[in-house]
C-alpha cells in the first residue's frame, strides 16, 4: 500500500468512480472495503490521516454491548455480538478473546447480574466466546488480586472481544487496495461538483503538495463521524445539525494496576456509564468518561473533571489508588451521536447507526461503533448502490479475511498484531541487524516497524508511526517523545526527506504528545 501508486490512480483517471467515500475512520473504511470487494470501482479520501480521530481513541473492545441489554436493547446487542463473532474470525491477528469480571459489592448485584451475563451469553449463540459464571470472593480476587477486598461478595466473569484499533483500521486499508479499491490519507474533500442538483462527485486538496483534484462519482458517501455535520452543510449551508458531540476519555496506567489477565467492568458508575479497566498492550487502559462538548477536534483534549472521575472511580474499586503522577497516558475520543430530542443526556442516547440520503444524493453514515463496522458498511452500500443506479452486487465481507489474516502466531511475539505481514518485518531485520533495536527500552517498537510503516502502511508523519502504526503515544507518551527523534531520522531517509522536515517533525510530534501528559 504505496501512497505515491493510490495518488497516480487518482491523477491518472478521468472517468467516474462508482463510490467516493469521505472519512478513513472504521466507518468510511468499512464502506469502501464492502463496496471495492462488491467489484465497485471505489476511492477513500482522508482529510489526515486513517482512524486518526475517534477510530484510535476508542476502549479496545469489540463487544455487544452490556449497557444496551440493561437498557432492552435487544436487537442492538444480536447485532453487535454477531459483527463481535465475525470480526474475531476475520481478523484472529488482532482481536482476541479477554475475560471480563463484574466485581459485587451490594447482595443483588450478584443474582442481577449472573442472570444477565446469561442471556449475553444466548444471545451470542454459536459465536459465543466462552460462559459466564458466578465467582466466589476468593475466586474473584485471585483473577484480580488487587481488586479492593473490603465488602466484596464475589463477582460474574463473562467474556467479550479485544482489539488494537487504529492497527484494524490499516490492516482495512490494506485489504481495500487488495480489491482493487484506493484508499488516500492526507486528501481533503473541499467541495462538491454538481451536475444539475445532484451531486456529481467532490473536488479535494493533496494536503502534502497543495494539489488540487475534480473528482466525479456515481454516488458520494459521507462517513466523516464528528465531522458529519461540516460535510452536510458544504452540500447544504441551511442544513440542520444532526450529530451530537460526546467526548470519553481513557487513561493508561502500569500493569501493576491490574496484574493478570482479567478486566474489570463497572456495570453503573454515578453518571450511568460503565466503567472499564482492560490489560492491553502490558498496560490498563481505564475509562470511559461522557461528556457533551460544544465544539468537534481532530485532537480533543480531557477536561480536568473527566481525568478525576475516572481517577474517583478506580479508586473505589483498586487497593492501589492511582494518582495522576501514575498516568503515562491521557487520551480523548469524540463519538458522533445522533441527536435525539433535547433534554437527553448523551449516556442515554442510542449508539446504534444512522444512515441517510440527501435530496442532492449524497449518502450519509453515522452513529454507530467499531464492533459494527461491517455491517454498517454493508448498509451504506446496498443503499449507495441504489441510489447510483449500479448492478447489484452481493456482500462478500461476512467471511473476508482481513489483511495480515493469522490464526496461529506467538502471542507473546511483539509483532504479532501484524500477523501475516510480522515476517517481512523480520527480513528488514535479518538484512540489517541494527533494525532490529527498540526505538526505546520502555517501547517493545523496533527500527524496522518504521520502514514497514512507511513502505506498506502509508505513514507519513512522526505521528502516524508513534500514535497509530505502533501504539507509543498511547502506552506512555513520555517515552514515545524520546523516541520521536529516531523515528523522524528513519522516516526522512525512506521518504527521501531533508533534516529540515526532519527537525520539524521532530517539534510537531513533541508538541502534540505533550498534551498527552499531565505533567
Amino acid at each position: 500500500m504505496n501512497r505515491e501508486e493510490m495518488i497516480k490512480k487518482v491523477a491518472g483517471y478521468d472517468g467516474y468512480w462508482d463510490f467516493v467515500v469521505i472519512g478513513g475512520g472504521a466507518t468510511g473504511l468499512g464502506v469502501g472495503l464492502d463496496a471495492a470487494s462488491r467489484g465497485y470501482k471505489t476511492l477513500l479520501l482522508e482529510q489526515h490521516d486513517f482512524s486518526k480521530g475517534t477510530s484510535s481513541r476508542s476502549t479496545k473492545l469489540v463487544h455487544g454491548g452490556v449497557r444496551y441489554l440493561r437498557q432492552g436493547n435487544i436487537s442492538l446487542v444480536l447485532e453487535a455480538l454477531h459483527e463481535r463473532g465475525l470480526l474475531i474470525r476475520n481478523a484472529p491477528h488482532l482481536v482476541s478473546h479477554q475475560a471480563f469480571i463484574v466485581p459485587n459489592y451490594e447482595w443483588w448485584n450478584g443474582p442481577f447480574y449472573g442472570a444477565g451475563m446469561k442471556v449475553y451469553d444466548l444471545l451470542a449463540g454459536r459465536l459465543g466466546l466462552g460462559s459466564s459464571k458466578h465467582l466466589s470472593k476468593e475466586e474473584t480476587l485471585k483473577r484480580i488480586p488487587t481488586l479492593e477486598p473490603k465488602g466484596l461478595r464475589g463477582g460474574v466473569v463473562y467474556f467479550d472481544g479485544q482489539f488494537d484499533d487504529s492497527r484494524l483500521a490499516v490492516n482495512l486499508a490494506q485489504t481495500m487496495v487488495e480489491h482493487g479499491g484506493v484508499p488516500l490519507n492526507y486528501m481533503k474533500v473541499t467541495g462538491f461538483t454538481w451536475a444539475g442538483e445532484m451531486i456529481d462527485g467532490v473536488t479535494a486538496k493533496n494536503m502534502e503538495t497543495g494539489d488540487e483534484y475534480e473528482i466525479h462519482s456515481r454516488v458520494v458517501v459521507n462517513a466523516t463521524g464528528v465531522f458529519t455535520d461540516e460535510v452536510l452543510k458544504m452540500e447544504n449551508p441551511g442544513a440542520e445539525p444532526i450529530i451530537t458531540p460526546s467526548q470519553g476519555v481513557h487513561v493508561v496506567l502500569d500493569k501493576e494496576f491490574l496484574p493478570g489477565d482479567s478486566a474489570i467492568m463497572v456495570p453503573q458508575t454515578t453518571d450511568g456509564r460503565v466503567l472499564f479497566a482492560v490489560p492491553w498492550h502490558d498496560k490498563v487502559v481505564v475509562g470511559t468518561t461522557d461528556t457533551e462538548v460544544p465544539d468537534v477536534s481532530l485532537e480533543p483534549r480531557a477536561l480536568e473533571e473527566e481525568i478525576k472521575f475516572i481517577l474517583d472511580h478506580a479508586a473505589i474499586y483498586l487497593t492501589k489508588d492511582p494518582t495522576r503522577d501514575d498516568i503515562q497516558s491521557v487520551f480523548a475520543g469524540l463519538r458522533p451521536l445522533v441527536k435525539a430530542g433535547e433534554g437527553k443526556s448523551t449516556a442515554a442516547i442510542s449508539r446504534d447507526h444512522y444512515l441517510v440520503v440527501s435530496e442532492s444524493g449524497l449518502v450519509t453514515i453515522t452513529g454507530g461503533k467499531w464492533t459494527t463496522y461491517r455491517k454498517m458498511g454493508e448498509d451504506t452500500v446496498n443503499q449507495a448502490a441504489l441510489v447510483a443506479g449500479l448492478k447489484d452486487q452481493p456482500c462478500i465481507t461476512k467471511d473476508l479475511r482481513i489483511h495480515g489474516w493469522l490464526k496461529h502466531f506467538d502471542e507473546h511475539d511483539p509483532l504479532s498484531y501484524y500477523g501475516s505481514d510480522a515476517i517481512y518485518i523480520k527480513k528488514i531485520v535479518n538484512a540489517d541487524p541494527a533494525m532490529g533495536e527498540k526505538l526505546h527500552k520502555k517501547l517493545s517498537y523496533i527500527r524496522a516497524e518504521v520502514i514497514w510503516a512507511v513502505r506498506e502502511e502509508m505513514a507519513r508523519t512522526v505521528e502516524d508511526f508513534l500514535a497509530r502504526r505502533s501504539r507509543a503515544l498511547f502506552l506512555d507518551a513520555r517515552a514515545s517523545i524520546d523516541a520521536a527523534p529516531e523515528v523522524a531520522r528513519i522516516m526522512a531517509e525512506e521518504l527521501g526527506y531533508d533534516r529540515k522536515w526532519q527537525m520539524d517533525q521532530e517539534n510537531a510530534y513533541v508538541g502534540l504528545a505533550k498534551e498527552y501528559l499531565l505533567t
